[in-house]
């Protein structure tokens, strides 16, 4: 039922972290999650490996270390990652209009009031710019306002999950661009939608499918041999079943590798919540940033490029808004951004509180449990996966007993 692939490293005490292991199997002996996998680099080693539960529940199948996993939003980071290449190779500007690429939001207007009517707006002051795109500012997305409904429906979710209609990414451009803005560009934080309309943008600066760009571009250079937007037949033996959490708390399946909607190509690639990969894979990727864009002797990004990625662009009146509907998020229920700002598609830790994550320290969740976080100051690159639902997936109590429960095994 589980499996220890290695011994702790990298100054983490072997038997602090055996209090971790014993938590995270707590939660699975309860039935609260089926299976984790949680691995941890420390000063460039492997520290901490666990695989514990189950992949398949029903089914009594082991989770393994290289089970599949869901990310949901954990792909926006390698969006971002990827939209940054192209920055660096002069194929467009931090603070060039996009316009060109993506006619669907030149010329936008602005609603008035973003409770009020969408037939009330103004042309908006400026273009919408790639720095809007990468820092969830270009002034449409998830959030309070009239057009919730509307906005929420272009979620490109998989088939037959949760979606109503599939849309392709110049059909589901075209029905974007007929909505206003909700606020001006660079004038307020607002969730998913500038992910997905990177994606876009970045297949159509290089004519190729976003997915071809993450692979050659990212994927490929870092041996992230099983990191896509869908699952092959020959691997589909290796997803983990996604599970719901009941309002009794018990544990329903919603997505089951037999018939995921995982199992074909996307029609829309959603660059802020499409792609499917393994601890290993994602960890790679993770420390890549780490090491300031480099790993293992390849390069995607420059150490300056990283540094942008990883600078907090929210504004002191952009933090005093709650993120979403989740206006709690750590648990000392202080809001989201109290403590954190946002650079380019991640989260940046602004403060340290209690127990956890240094000033510095970069991360984001993803809907169905994951986590991962960089950790500059320590060294330190963790992964936590797992596959259920939560009604508040940025806050989740097995990813802060996670956090915890790692610093504390910091033994020099």
């Amino acid at each position: 039922m589980r499996e220890r692939a290695s011994a702790p490293y990298g100054g983490l005490s072997r038997e602090r972290l055996s209090h971790l292991t014993h938590v995270l199997r707590g939660y699975v002996e309860r039935d609260e999650i089926a299976g984790i996998v949680t691995l941890i680099h420390r000063h460039g080693v492997q520290a901490y490996v666990e695989a514990i539960g189950w992949q398949d529940r029903e089914a009594r199948i082991p989770i393994q270390r290289d089970t599949l996993f869901r990310l949901m939003s954990m792909t926006k980071p390698v969006t971002a990652v990827a939209a940054l290449t192209l920055v660096e190779e002069g194929r467009i500007r931090l603070y060039d209009p996009v316009d060109s690429w993506l006619p669907e939001l030149a010329q936008r207007m602005v609603m008035r009031d973003p409770d009020g009517s969408p037939e009330e707006v103004y042309p908006a002051p400026r273009s919408i710019t790639l720095h809007d795109l990468l820092t969830y500012r270009l002034g449409i997305g998830w959030g309070t306002s009239s057009l919730w409904p509307e906005i929420f429906a272009l979620m490109p979710y998989p088939p037959r999950l949760e979606q109503e209609e599939r849309l392709d990414p110049d059909a589901w451009m075209a029905r974007l661009g007929a909505l206003p803005l909700v606020y001006e560009p660079g004038a307020r934080w607002l969730y998913q939608v500038a992910s997905d309309v990177l994606g876009v943008l970045i297949a159509r600066i290089t004519g190729q499918p976003l997915e071809t760009v993450l692979r050659e571009r990212i994927f490929e250079p870092l041996g992230m041999v099983d990191t896509s937007f869908w699952i092959p037949p020959e691997k589909r033996s290796r997803l983990a079943v996604l599970y719901a959490k009941a309002a009794t708390g018990e544990l329903t399946v919603a997505d089951h590798p037999q018939s995921t909607g995982w199992a074909e190509p996307p029609l829309f690639p959603s660059g802020g919540a499409g792609l499917v990969s393994t601890a290993d894979d994602y960890q790679r990727f993770g420390r890549m940033l780490l090491g300031k864009g480099e790993l293992d002797g390849v390069r995607l990004l420059s150490r300056k490029t990283v540094e942008a990625m990883t600078t907090d662009y929210l504004t002191s009146e952009q933090h005093n808004h709650p993120f979403f509907a989740f206006d709690r998020y750590d648990a000392d229920r202080s809001g989201m951004w109290t403590n954190r700002g946002f650079g380019y598609g991640v989260a940046i830790r602004t403060k340290q509180i209690g127990l956890g994550p240094s000033v510095g320290s970069l991360s984001w969740p993803g809907a169905f449990g994951t986590l991962f976080l960089v950790d500059p100051q320590e060294h330190l690159m963790a992964t936590l996966l797992l596959q259920a639902g939560s009604a508040n997936p940025f806050y989740t109590q097995v990813g802060e007993d996670f956090l915890t429960l790692t610093y504390q095994a910091i033994a020099d």
